[in-house]
C-alpha cells in the first residue's frame, strides 16, 4: 500500500501524561509535513496547537480519557471547551460500565449528546475492546450506528489492550454503512497498518506509524 495513502489515514496520536508543549509542536509540524489525517492531543493544548497549526493540520482531542466514566454533562462541557478552543475532531470514551449493565439508552443518549456538542466537528466513540465480549461489541456498534457519531474506535491505548484484525472486521460486519472505522492502540508497523485498512479502517491511532516513516528510508519524497 503506498505509504503517503497510510498517512492519510494516521491520527498521529501523543497523549502521554508527561508531555509538553514542546512534544505537542513537534508531533504537530511531524503531521503537517507527512500529511496526518490530524494530530492528536490533550484538550490542554488544543488551543494552542490551533493557533499554532491554523488550517495546515486537523486537531483531534479526547473526551472523558482513558476511564470514560464522568458524566454525561462533563463530556459534553469537555467537547463544547474542545470545539470552541479549536478542535477539529473529538475522539470520547464511554462509560463501560453502563454497557456492561445493559444501560443502553444511557449510553445512545449520551453519545447523541456530545454530538450535538461537536456540531459539524468530527466525533469518534471510543468503546474499549479490551473490556467487551463480541456481543458488546456488536451492541455498540448498533448503538454507535443509531447515534449519528462518524466512528467506532477500538481502544484508549491505555487499557489491557489495543485494535485487534478480529475487532476489525467484526466492526465492519456491524456498523450502518456510513459510520467509519477507526483502530487505535498497538498498531507497532506498517503491516499493521496496511491490515487494518484492508480490514475496514479508515483512521489509524498510532504515534509509530509517523516515527518508522522518519527513521527509514522510504523514498517517499517527504
Amino acid at each position: 500500500m503506498d505509504i503517503k495513502k497510510i498517512l492519510s489515514c494516521v491520527d498521529h496520536t501523543l497523549l502521554s501524561q508527561s508531555a509538553t508543549w514542546e512534544d505537542i509542536k513537534l508531533i504537530c509540524d511531524d503531521g503537517i509535513k507527512y500529511e496526518t489525517a490530524s494530530v492528536c492531543i490533550p484538550a490542554c493544548f488544543v488551543k494552542a496547537a490551533k493557533e499554532y497549526v491554523g488550517e495546515r493540520l486537523k486537531i483531534c482531542t479526547v473526551i472523558g480519557f482513558p476511564n470514560g466514566y464522568s458524566t454525561t454533562a462533563v463530556k459534553v462541557y469537555e467537547t463544547l471547551n474542545a470545539v470552541k478552543n479549536g478542535a477539529d475532531e473529538i475522539d470520547m470514551v464511554i462509560n463501560v460500565g453502563a454497557l456492561k449493565a445493559g444501560d443502553y439508552d444511557y449510553l445512545l443518549n449520551e453519545i447523541c449528546e456530545i454530538k450535538k456538542a461537536c456540531g459539524d466537528k468530527i466525533l469518534k466513540v471510543i468503546i474499549e475492546t479490551c473490556l467487551l465480549t463480541d456481543e458488546e461489541k456488536i451492541k455498540m456498534c448498533e448503538i454507535v450506528s443509531q447515534s449519528g457519531a462518524d466512528f467506532i474506535k477500538t481502544s484508549t491505548g491505555f487499557s489491557t489492550g489495543g485494535a485487534t484484525r478480529e475487532d476489525i472486521a467484526l466492526f465492519a460486519k456491524h456498523v450502518a454503512p456510513g459510520v467509519k472505522i477507526k483502530a487505535a492502540g498497538g498498531i507497532s508497523s506498517l503491516s499493521d497498518a496496511e491490515d487494518f485498512l484492508a480490514l475496514g479502517a479508515t483512521r489509524l491511532g498510532t504515534s509509530r506509524i509517523v516515527k518508522i516513516i522518519k527513521n527509514t528510508d522510504e523514498g517517499i519524497g517527504y
